[in-house]
């Protein structure tokens, strides 16, 4: 097993102010060169001494230990927080770095409920907290199309109808969200989609968009959705499940089978409801920990931090979608 290079008392030993907290951002982030949110500048900037050697004031007056930096280029200042999910959080970087390792070891997931109750935050501000740190766990859209065996199948997430009332909203139906998860049989990267039906048109879409076609080989189950696009592939090997078949000439649909079933113990056994508008960033956390599962938690934290920049998240546009 990979050493814990950031275990929980080690971070508790680094993190002895607010100001470390910062410093321990800086190094992780940056590796010892500053990079400027404003031009891009990598390794031009300046760190402003607080005046009492400590701290600085805010806006409000309010005494703080944020270390700020000027760009020698642009001449703009900035905190290793500007750009980033950090950006203008209130919340203490000391928090933010122990629930990033929490979120980053949690096998199963961590609820903003249990957020809420072990660092004393209020029930909105841990939620908003989690969704920004899953935000950061999406796959980067620069990171290319997969290429080689690819296994796709899908799922329905949500809960069983024949558990409602027989004269609740909605009983005798379905409302539950089908899920269409690409695994890379090679380096066991996982990309997983909400999509709105499992047609053959929908499953084709997603694995153009994801998928280098020609270059690659399909693995799936017997699904008749999976015909026409398998016809573009390099090869396109079936089980069918149907008939107690799981594997083919080494071709199956196991591990895709196997992510499912991890993400469905962490959504009802942690978080219980996961609504259709936040379910995405859900599906991104766990793409993160089963993509990195090879990886110690602090290896994985670490890749993470990598991934804040430019991906800032308000709360408005968060909470829009529901409200509307």
């Amino acid at each position: 097993m990979p050493k814990q290079v950031l275990s929980i008392p080690a971070l508790m030993k680094l993190l002895t102010s607010e100001a470390a907290a910062y410093e321990l951002l800086e190094d992780l982030r940056w590796r010892g060169e500053p990079v400027c949110p404003h031009c891009g500048t990598i390794d031009r900037a300046t760190y402003i001494q607080p005046v009492n050697g400590t701290s600085r004031a805010t806006r409000t007056g309010r005494p703080s230990e944020r270390r700020v930096w000027k760009c020698n280029a642009c001449r703009k200042q900035f905190t290793v927080l500007v750009g980033t999910i950090f950006h203008g959080t209130k919340i203490s970087i000391r928090t933010w770095v122990l629930v990033l390792l929490e979120m980053c070891a949690s096998k199963n997931g961590i609820s903003a409920r249990e957020i809420e109750r072990k660092y004393d935050l209020t029930a909105k501000s841990a939620w908003f907290m989690a969704h920004r740190i899953r935000e950061a766990m999406k796959t980067d859209p620069l990171a290319g199309l997969m290429r080689g065996t690819i296994i796709a199948d899908e799922t329905w997430v949500g809960g069983d109808p024949a558990n409602r009332h027989g004269d609740g909203p909605g009983y005798g139906r379905t409302d539950k969200q089908p899920v269409m998860a690409l695994i890379d049989y090679e380096t066991r990267e996982v990309r997983s989609r909400v999509i709105p039906d499992v047609t053959g048109r929908t499953l084709a879409t997603v694995l153009r968009d994801e998928v280098e076609v020609k270059r690659s080989q399909l693995w799936t189950d017997e699904s008749s959705s999976y015909r026409s696009i398998g016809e573009e592939f390099n090869s396109h090997h079936k089980v069918n499940h149907n008939a107690g078949e799981y594997k083919r000439d080494g071709a199956g649909t196991n591990l895709a089978e196997g992510y499912f079933s991890q993400l469905k113990r962490s959504i009802d056994g942690t978080h219980h409801h996961v609504s259709v508008e936040h379910l995405g960033r859900y599906l991104a956390h766990f793409d993160f920990l089963y993509t990195h599962c090879r990886a110690s938690d602090s290896e994985r934290m670490i890749g993470l931090l990598q991934r804040v920049g430019g991906r800032r998240l308000t709360y408005k546009p968060l909470t829009a979608s529901v409200a509307g």
